[in-house]
């Protein structure tokens, strides 16, 4: 029905969804500037600010119908646009209670907050020479390796980075990794610093603390040519309540772009929340979209918050059994579901190779369904059980206690068709009141013994090589994609702590300390070693884009996972003190299998136990299910590998039947 009506009335949902172009400040061909706002509760609108010297009361907007406001700007003698590039404007808002309130524009481009100032301001951003995209979009990646990322703390100083520095110094470590596509936060403008981006106050505007709109594009661009995508994490699930520089009340209403309260209030979050039913506020988001596509060059979404948006409830207090009750039921809050569908629909019918990530905790059917199919067209949902699964084994249990059985369930307890973002942690894991897992593993130890020239001790040993295996099993057997936390694939100690009042204001834990890997000695650089060849591994036999894995075995007592995957054979012995020797596993295919991946190599901080000429004949003996099987002579205690079988000279070319074991 909304896409019908958009067809019908708006000319194509192609025009509705690149308001941008009539909405807020926009420039004709011969300089003319037309103003556009929607606030349906306001009795006047006015345009003040550096152009005019901030008159309150020169520039009036012309009421028009369905609560939207026009002004006109004849260009000045000179022909030049009244208003100047990087000049300071406000909105005044005459409410019919009498009150003069001063707002930003929603569709602002840019806002600054000038020094010792709480507030921010718009700031009309029409540069003379845009930058201009040279690269094409890549092709969407068959194996999603991400990159989670925010610029701000990319960088081992103690300040806010830049777009620049992550395009410099942070595009060429990830494109060294192996990863195919970075997931960008905190890049609509954000008031609070400390909220992470999720407090998104100019939703058009990306956030001027690390720099231009133009330097954000460049970095775009010039991860394009790596041939990596980039994704935004949009928030459209909830909105800041800041008045003066948000759109909380731009109208004077408790409205307007929102719910009226208590509906229109996030309880836990302290945040107002969209009417997705409103004409206006689907124009506003859909718009939104088109505009970082458009004029950014994204090349798709992490939407966040998706739980709190499909339910009334909001997911606060609710476990999700999986009981289909939970889903289909009054709790459910529709405008959501169809607004979801909706955005899904226009990104995929104008850009075929968007790609779209729900952050969903429920395990709501269909998410990643096509709209088609009656689904909400998700191309992908994050994963996020597992992640929480492997912070509560390293709280609570002993290496003894591990139990296999259980973290193959949490890997593999997805809906069959729909596709996943596996992940060992993210950003969530580790903000203030936890810590990243190599921390959990090896805490304190990490500032005095990750040295190489010194002997491992019990701690670092075992902290470096379940810091592995953790990643490996989770990259292979998780999901159809796979998701890694700046930093956390060479094993970044501490946490995560914005500047804030709490902590005085300190950058010490708002940082990734890439320097730790310059200094070659040092462990970290083994981790990061193991993950690149790990990610150029996958990209070589795909096994993400794989169908799920066959698990052929699952020992308690060995502590042994074996499993196959896109025709690799994973082994995966997580015993703290014992090596399995003549260990039988079983195989689909038969032939020559030889190593290819091998967590125990002593550049990754293992102990080369594993004699890479060996090679592993397979036997037509059935064993757990599969038609063959074979004997590995020895599986170390806390070692992965990967074994490739043997092909013809022509299939091997085009990197057929492989095997991956992690012992």
């Amino acid at each position: 029905q909304h896409i019908s009506s958009i067809l019908g009335l708006e000319g194509g949902f192609d025009q509705f969804t690149r308001s941008y172009r009539t909405f807020g400040v926009n420039r004709m061909a011969d300089n003319r500037l037309v103003l556009r706002e929607w606030a349906p509760a306001a009795e006047a609108l006015f345009l003040t600010g550096d152009f005019n010297g901030w008159d309150n009361f020169s520039h009036p907007y012309e009421k028009k119908e369905f609560g939207k406001w026009e002004l006109c700007l004849p260009p000045k003698h000179d022909k030049s646009p009244a208003i100047e590039h990087n000049t300071k404007l406000k909105v005044v808002v005459h409410t019919k209670k009498g009150e003069r309130l001063y707002r930003i524009s929603p569709w602002a481009k840019y806002a600054i907050q000038t020094e010792k100032q709480v507030i921010y301001d718009w700031v009309h951003w029409d540069p003379p020479q845009p930058y201009l995209h040279i690269h094409p979009r890549p092709k969407k990646p068959q194996s999603l390796r991400i990159y989670e990322s925010h610029v701000g703390i990319a960088s081992p100083d103690p300040k806010v980075a830049s777009y620049t520095n992550f395009t410099t110094n942070v595009l060429p470590r990830i494109k060294d990794l192996g990863y195919n596509c970075i997931q960008l936060m905190a890049v609509m403008e954000h008031a609070y610093y400390a909220s992470f981006g999720y407090q998104v106050t100019s939703f058009f505007a990306a956030s001027s603390r690390y720099g231009t709109p133009e330097e954000l594009k460049q970095l775009i661009d010039t991860a394009h040519s790596l041939d990596i995508v980039v994704l935004l994490d949009v928030v459209h699930s909830h909105a800041s309540q800041n008045t003066e520089d948000g759109l909380n009340s731009f109208d004077g209403s408790d409205s307007c772009f929102f719910h009226s309260p208590p509906r229109g209030e996030h309880a836990l979050w302290g945040s107002r929340l969209f009417n997705y039913s409103s004409w206006e506020v689907l124009r506003f988001l859909l718009s939104n979209l088109r505009w970082w596509m458009e004029e950014y060059r994204f090349d798709g979404f992490r939407f966040d918050g998706v739980t709190s948006m499909m339910y009334h409830h909001h997911g606060i207090g609710s476990m999700f059994s999986g009981d289909y009750s939970e889903y289909f039921g009054l709790q459910v809050d529709e405008d959501s579901l169809v607004y979801l569908m909706t955005a899904n629909h226009v990104l995929h019918t104008l850009y075929p190779d968007c790609i779209t990530i729900a952050e969903d905790v429920s395990g709501m059917p269909a998410v990643c369904r096509s709209v088609a199919e009656g689904g909400l067209g998700f191309d992908y949902r994050l994963a996020m059980a597992i992640p929480d699964k492997w912070i509560q084994i390293l709280k609570e249990l002993a290496d003894e206690a591990w139990d296999m059985g259980n973290i193959v369930y949490t890997l593999t307890n997805r809906r069959y068709g729909e596709n996943c973002i596996a992940y060992a942690e993210s950003h969530d894991q580790f903000v203030v009141g936890d810590k990243s897992l190599a921390f959990w593993l090896m805490d304190k130890e990490m500032y005095t013994n990750m040295s190489s020239l010194i002997p491992m001790t019990p701690v670092i040993d075992r902290g470096i090589q379940l810091h592995k295996m953790i990643r490996l099993l989770t990259h292979a057997l998780g999901g159809e994609g796979y998701l890694n936390f700046m930093g956390n694939e060479f094993g970044h100690p501490e946490w995560l702590d914005f500047p804030r009042k709490g902590n005085n204001e300190s950058y010490h834990y708002a940082r990734r300390q890439y320097n730790l890997l310059d200094t070659d000695h040092l462990r970290y650089r083994q981790l990061y070693d193991f993950d690149r060849d790990m990610n150029r591994t996958e990209d070589k036999y795909g096994w993400l884009a794989a169908p799920p894995a066959f698990v052929s075995a699952k020992h308690e007592g060995d502590k042994v996972i074996v499993f196959e995957r896109g025709n690799v054979l994973f082994l995966l012995n997580f015993h703290p003190t014992r090596s399995q020797t003549n260990y039988r596993v079983a195989v689909a295919s038969p032939g020559k299998y030889t190593i290819k991946l091998d967590s125990d190599e002593v550049q990754y901080g293992g102990h080369g136990r594993l004699d890479h000429n060996t090679e592993f004949f397979t036997e037509p003996q059935p064993f757990n299910e599969r038609d063959n099987s074979m004997l590995v002579r020895n599986i170390s205690e806390r070692e992965n590998s990967m074994l490739l079988r043997n092909t013809s000279e022509r299939e091997r070319d085009a990197s057929l039947p492989a095997l991956v074991s992690q012992l």
